[in-house]
């Protein structure tokens, strides 16, 4: 009788590898295969983990100790629990899980709120140039992006319409959204809205505290001295520039 030896099985049991690393500019990309394959089941987490893991573990290791990984996850659907397996399958190869890049909202708000920077990418083609640099208010983007954390320093988000943080941004954090910037809590960090060139965008939040804001091309930065009580504003652009108003009654003005 022939034996199968444990090496065998795994590899018989487990599709071509399609799992990639790939090095670039001082950090490495891990690239997941699409999530369905033409004329193929779809892919399950229980093959990619092990496509994973082996190409971590097997043949010659190209990178060095402490290499930031930016994940590209692309379609791929997935929650916190995932993430954290990859971010420990990474780091026992001495790699350091910073950025999950991804068209799937609820995995951008899972690698938020684990910590992780997001680079959200539209799924959805825009329709025309004009809803990029367009001047009239009310152009469609994509669906906001929720997110119920604070963001901590080095944490960067990236998203093709309105990001609404439930939560403080801190000093070192960023948020750069092609929509409106809305923070229910202390915005502290570097934020650009309109980020495609739409002056109508808004950036709100209940305690402002930046240390940069931009909207569309416009560039502003907080006051050296903090005022003596904090409520909600909105920062705006008017013909002068950008502009920062209370936000109970906020109308917005009319540009030329």
């Amino acid at each position: 009788m022939e034996t199968i030896t444990q090496s065998q099985v795994t590899a018989e049991s487990v599709s071509p590898l399609q799992v990639h690393l790939k090095a670039e500019s001082g950090k490495l990309l891990l690239i997941l295969p699409p999530e369905t394959q033409p004329k193929e089941a779809p892919a399950v987490w229980s093959d990619l983990w092990l496509q994973l893991k082996q190409r971590l573990h097997g043949g010659e290791k190209f990178w060095e100790p402490n290499t930031p990984v930016h994940l590209i996850a692309e379609s791929w659907l997935l929650d916190g629990r995932q993430l954290q397996e990859i971010a420990e399958a990474l780091a026992e190869s001495k790699l350091e899980l910073k950025l999950v890049q991804t068209s799937r909202r609820q995995t951008a708000v899972a690698a938020a709120t684990a910590g992780y920077s997001v680079e959200q990418e539209s799924a959805i083609a825009y329709i025309n140039q004009n809803q990029l640099t367009g001047t009239k208010p009310g152009q469609p983007f994509l669906e906001p992006l929720y997110l119920e954390t604070t963001l901590r320093s080095g944490v960067e988000i990236r998203h093709p319409g309105t990001v609404i943080v439930l939560g403080d941004v801190n000093p070192g954090s960023s948020i750069i959204a092609d929509g409106d910037i809305v923070v229910w809590g202390r915005l502290r960090g570097f934020v650009h809205a309109g980020a495609r060139g739409k002056r109508e965008c808004l950036i709100m939040a209940l305690q402002m505290e930046p240390t940069q804001l931009r909207i569309a091309d416009f560039v502003a930065r907080a006051p050296e001295t903090p005022p003596a009580q904090f409520f909600p504003e909105v920062a705006y652009v008017t013909d002068e520039g950008i502009r920062i108003g209370k936000g109970l009654g906020f109308q917005r003005p009319e540009l030329s």
